[in-house]
């Protein structure tokens, strides 16, 4: 972790934390978090990569960790991270990236492999498939404990978080998103409640790796990370064809609960996913939940190397 450098840039009226790790001349994978995730939760990958000859770079997008938050939250949307992405590599003067994003951070990733598919050279993604944009089935067919129904609502999940200690919050969702049951409150329950006190951590993330994940949102807050992206889930991007033509990789850990999502396992299993990625490979990790890049790093790494090196 000593290797990784941090610094910041001003961009788009925001100055965003940067951590790097490898040579400025190798070719750059630029690494894009989830909720409720920084750059940190790519510190495995990032080491990886650099050691196998590759720039890596993760950002805090806006609005978390060490980034600035958005300048205007009613206007915050995944567009602005979009933006973001372009402005980073061009301060850099980076050409191409390989982008790596998982969770919430794929639908940036996605959106900019689209809108600017010569500046990518290749995409990988852990646990969420490229999907048609528009509003997804869960946001009706899953009951109104859904966590992500929930978090929708304004000032609910604040106050549902605002009962807790920060570092208690990162720890319940960590522990909640570890699992393989999709996290449901009953109708007199708060998503925070699900969680026993005595629960312990997953052996794969320590105290540590909990401290430092507080640390961050102990400065940021949660309220720029619940706009997005759980209040912006059907934000309109003015893309026209929404297939996805470079190389991409998905890395489905099939112990993820969204695989649990309506309709989501069918939808990768059935090959229909490709209709929206045409140069797709799929790769299954059969015990991976979803924080699958920090559970199994031994396992995560040599995909990502690989298909960097085959597409280099």
């Amino acid at each position: 972790m000593d290797q990784i450098v941090h610094k910041f840039l001003q961009v788009n009226g925001v100055k965003l934390h940067l951590a790097e790790v490898g040579n400025e001349s190798s070719p750059a994978v630029v690494f894009v978090h989830g909720f409720p995730e920084i750059w940190y939760s790519w510190r495995h990958q990032m080491i990886a990569v650099a050691g196998a000859g590759f720039r890596a770079i993760a950002l805090d997008c806006r609005g978390y960790g060490l980034s600035d938050p958005p300048p205007d939250i009613n206007t915050f949307g995944f567009s602005d991270i979009v933006d973001d992405i372009l402005a980073i590599i061009d301060s850099l003067a980076i050409n191409k990236i390989f982008i790596v994003a998982k969770d919430a951070g794929v639908r940036p990733a996605y959106v900019f492999t689209l809108r600017y598919p010569t500046r990518v050279t290749g995409v990988i993604a852990l646990g969420i498939p490229h999907t048609p944009f528009g509003g997804p089935r869960y946001l009706t067919e899953l009951p109104e404990g859904f966590y992500i129904n929930r978090w929708r609502e304004p000032g609910r999940a604040e106050a549902d978080f605002g009962r807790l200690d920060v570092k208690t919050v990162v720890r319940n969702i960590y522990i909640l998103f570890s699992r393989s049951e999709l996290p449901i409150a009953s109708e007199n329950q708060e998503i925070m409640d699900i969680v026993d006190g005595s629960t312990p951590l997953p052996s794969w993330f320590t105290e540590e790796d909990l401290s430092a994940y507080a640390a961050l949102y102990e400065k940021s807050g949660f309220h720029n990370s619940l706009k997005v992206p759980y209040r912006v889930i059907e934000e309109e991007y003015g893309i026209e064809d929404p297939v996805i033509k470079n190389p991409m990789l998905l890395i489905v850990g099939e112990k993820d609960y969204f695989l649990k999502f309506p309709g989501i396992e069918d939808f990768i299993k059935s090959g229909m996913v490709k209709q929206f990625a045409s140069d797709l490979e799929v790769e299954y990790l059969p015990e991976g939940g979803h924080f699958v890049q920090e559970q199994f790093p031994e396992k995560v790494n040599p995909l990502i190397i690989a298909f960097l090196r085959k597409h280099c």
